[in-house]
């Protein structure tokens, strides 16, 4: 009988030590590390999902004392309180959210226009991410379409093999799962290379030992591998 698995949340480590440097993420890391000695007050990190781009705000926000604010609760009227004294912002996925809800987007653009100008004359930074850059989201506004375009952004690279497999790692030992090499060694050998795949194909993995009550192990994996890519050859998996 398989077991029943509590749909339970797990916390990941968002430490400084705990980001992976590599040459997909350096040189985002340095502008992060570069703080507050940006060659203007705004900064955006772009790349696909699970690229790091929340994990290095979070960096952020913890060594520069910055608020987080929700994109979905930018209003001009809501944007002095969710300020506050603060001299340095993140924002965490804007362009997803104008892109989620178009009906809102003017409005959005205009209280993120108000923020911008806030913090600009109290001299502090602004962190953005996003999946693309400031220039391709969607801002009708024309002044804040101006502001974002002299924006400094960094893109977030694909990740070389050497990347992916840190990440596997870490994302074993964010939910504490003792996993060999040699199953780490087989998963990057048939997965996807992309951040979402290792995330998902952790998860796959962290469920599937729950549910039979099994370690994960390269007969495990080989399995899961299957359930999330039916229609892989056999000869790619075995």
């Amino acid at each position: 009988m398989a077991q029943l698995v509590l749909d339970l949340e797990y916390r990941p480590a968002l430490g400084r030590e705990d980001f992976l440097v590599a040459p997909a993420n350096e040189l985002a890391v340095a502008w992060i590390d570069r703080w507050p000695d940006w060659p203007g007050f705004a900064l955006a990190i772009v790349g696909p999902p699970g690229s790091g781009k929340s994990h290095l705000l979070q960096v952020w926000r913890a060594m520069s004392g910055a608020v987080e604010i929700d994109p979905a609760r930018l209003e001009v009227g809501a944007i002095a309180e969710l300020l506050g004294p603060a001299e340095g912002v993140a924002l965490d996925g804007l362009d997803a959210v104008l892109e989620g809800d178009p009906g809102r987007a003017p409005e959005r653009a205009e209280a993120l226009l108000h923020l911008y100008n806030l913090l600009a004359e109290r001299g502090g930074h602004l962190l953005l991410t996003g999946r693309r850059p400031p220039t391709r989201w969607p801002v009708a506004l024309a002044d804040l379409r101006s502001r974002l375009a002299t924006v400094q952004t960094v893109e977030l690279g694909a990740p070389d093999d050497a990347l992916i497999e840190a990440l596997l790692v870490k994302l074993f030992a964010d939910r504490q799962l003792a996993v060999g090499p040699e199953v780490v060694r087989f998963l990057l050998a048939r997965m996807e290379r992309s951040f979402a795949a290792a995330r998902r194909l952790v998860a796959a993995l962290d469920r599937a030992a729950l549910e039979s009550r099994r370690g994960i192990t390269v007969p495990l994996a080989r399995q899961v591998l299957r359930d999330l890519a039916p229609a892989v050859e056999d000869d790619d998996i075995n």
